[in-house]
């Protein structure tokens, strides 16, 4: 079992910059993937980022590839997203997830545990 709480959401303006926190706790694994998706109203949940709980291997959604970056602090258990230059179409539900296998972490049916979501809006 992992739990995951998400926290660190809010409104931002166009071109600023938000960072949202992953509380991770449970049974984790050096292959374990923490991964960020979003969910706009009326789209369906989209990859965001990745990270591997051991190693630090990455993954970015080239939606945000060079604008959000994903980071891990094992010692506090906790996955960051840093999120800059953000835009509208950012505005989203954002959920983090857990899955035992690094090597499939852009697709969302194959985690196991999420996390509630932290609401992001971005406004102009």
């Amino acid at each position: 079992q992992v739990q995951l709480a998400e926290s660190g959401g809010g409104l931002v303006q166009a071109g600023g910059s938000l960072k949202l926190s992953c509380a991770v706790s449970g049974r984790t694994f050096s292959g374990t993937a923490i991964g960020w998706f979003r969910q706009a109203p009326g789209k369906e949940r989209e990859f965001v980022a990745a990270i591997r709980w051991g190693g630090g291997n990455t993954a970015h959604a080239d939606a945000v590839r060079g604008r959000f970056t994903i980071s891990r602090d094992n010692a506090k258990n906790t996955v960051y997203l840093n999120m800059n230059s953000v835009k509208l179409e950012d505005t989203a539900l954002y959920y983090c997830a857990a899955s035992h296998a690094f090597s499939t972490a852009t697709l969302a049916s194959h985690y196991t545990y999420w996390g509630q979501g932290t609401q992001v809006t971005v406004y102009s």
